[in-house]
């Protein structure tokens, strides 16, 4: 048991440091693998916690990598509601879309377009997440500005940081989120490897 536990730890290691030391904005598809390596502390079990999808839900979900968070939620939003995924690769779009296809998922939507300018309506969606996507955008303010303006009025927003190069800190997020009319509204985890909650000023 011990054994097993130790290699585990080392296994948790070595991707974290594979993580930091191979980084690059954004990932290239060649080093898709990385985007599967679980980080400590932004699992699955923490992002179901904070994000609280819902059946029937239209939901945004930018810089998906492999599909590690959308092949997760988007079956929680049922026949009637749906995942849409954005990335400015489209190979990262195509690997999804394969990966969806063979598990049987037919609710998420591809978008190849830049997190400056989303193309949607204003108030298009319930909620919108990104992991360890938003310190890799070139203009995050931009993009949280965007993010507000297609949420609904009481729609929230998850971002989840990690400590790599491109990490926003916990205060740089609040400051940047009070910039595009959104409020810090809950912290979970430790500062290099967080969940926040968003919501709009106003909400």
């Amino acid at each position: 048991m011990r054994y097993s536990r130790a290699l585990i730890g080392a296994g948790a290691a070595a991707a974290v440091a594979t993580w930091w030391f191979t980084d690059s904005a954004p990932y290239p598809y060649s080093q898709r693998w990385l985007l599967d390596l679980p980080l400590p502390f932004l699992t699955l079990k923490r992002l179901d916690h904070v994000l609280q999808a819902r059946e029937g839900e239209r939901i945004l979900e930018i810089g998906p990598g492999t599909g590690l968070q959308s092949l997760h939620v988007a079956p929680q939003l049922g026949p009637n509601g749906q995942l849409d995924i954005l990335d400015i690769q489209q190979e990262m779009l195509d690997h999804v879309g394969r990966r969806a296809k063979e598990q049987g998922v037919d609710n998420i939507v591809p978008n190849c377009a830049d997190a400056h300018a989303l193309p949607f309506a204003d108030g298009s969606f319930d909620a919108a997440y990104l992991v360890t996507a938003l310190g890799e955008i070139p203009d995050p303010a931009r993009t949280l500005a965007e993010l507000r303006r297609v949420l609904k009025p009481f729609g929230r927003l998850v971002v989840g940081e990690f400590f790599d190069r491109h990490q926003i800190r916990p205060s740089s997020l609040i400051s940047l989120a009070e910039g595009a009319g959104l409020r810090v509204a809950r912290l979970y985890g430790p500062p290099f490897a967080y969940y926040a909650v968003l919501r709009p000023i106003d909400a």
